[in-house]
């Protein structure tokens, strides 16, 4: 697997390998305002990466909490009244933070507030390729949480949000899809396991948070996506099914090395 990336950066580009030296000598502190269902594997995502999770999602705390964390997630699985309340909180703080905008489209409420969200600038939006134009107005949103187009269908789409938000997004698939103003980059490979395990992708959308605390956006999608192809790569290869598949994700997330990474990145500089 090898990454591939164009680019004219207006920014010096921090290299995979040492962005996840960085995450793991700061160890960032990050915020998760996120579904439900993956709580726990998101946790546990980012403490075996390196990173310092924090599941703080209540209004009149999760503003404050955002103003100390390196970075913050909104993910808008199971969007509650309360959540979003936290995440209108949370994303005024100034801190970098990352939109999932899950299953926007076809359901009201979350597609609501993903556009207002919009407003406050996320560093980068995560997302399948159907949230991605949906957002982006160019869909009506994939069947619930699974995409029904391919990744490059959302290519102008994923432009026209980095445009309007000055961050990057990252559309998640087979062959991942990074762009900001400068850059589009293509992580191949990874486990289709993942897309077995609840939290795959939204645990992803957490790492992203995490290494935006260290490194620019672009860099931080990137890093996340390479990370998440090498360590589902090598768990796939001794897991037996989903189950083992799933514990085996979190130890290879804490064995894999900057080495690992930078033979997986080419391309223009």
């Amino acid at each position: 697997m090898v990454v591939r990336t164009s680019s004219s950066p207006s920014t010096p580009i921090t290299s995979p390998a040492a962005a996840l030296s960085a995450l793991r000598e700061s160890a960032p502190l990050t915020q998760c305002i996120t579904n439900a269902v993956v709580t726990n594997f998101t946790a546990n995502a980012l403490l075996a990466l390196g990173a310092s999770p924090a599941m703080c999602d209540i209004p009149g705390e999760a503003g404050m909490f955002a103003g100390l964390a390196g970075g913050v997630l909104v993910n808008l699985g199971t969007p509650t009244a309360e959540q979003r309340d936290a995440a209108r909180e949370a994303v005024r703080a100034g801190t970098p933070w990352v939109l999932d905008p899950v299953a926007v489209g076809a359901l009201p409420v979350r597609t609501a507030l993903a556009h207002e969200l919009l407003d406050a600038r996320p560093a980068i939006i995560r997302g399948n390729a159907s949230e991605i134009l949906a957002l982006a107005g160019a869909g009506a949103g994939g069947r619930g949480v699974d995409t029904t187009d391919a990744t490059d269908d959302a290519l102008g789409a994923a432009r026209a949000l980095a445009a309007r938000t000055g961050g990057a997004v990252a559309v998640s698939g087979p062959i991942d899809l990074i762009v900001d103003a400068d850059r589009t980059a293509r992580v191949p490979g990874g486990s289709a396991l993942l897309t077995r395990v609840t939290g795959g992708g939204c645990a992803l959308g957490a790492a992203m948070a995490a290494f935006a605390a260290v490194v620019s956006p672009v860099d931080a999608a990137i890093t996340a996506s390479v990370v998440w192809a090498v360590a589902s790569e090598r768990a796939a290869s001794a897991a037996r099914g989903p189950g083992s598949f799933a514990v085996a994700f979190l130890d290879e997330l804490a064995a894999v090395r900057p080495s690992d990474l930078d033979a997986r990145v080419e391309g223009s500089r």
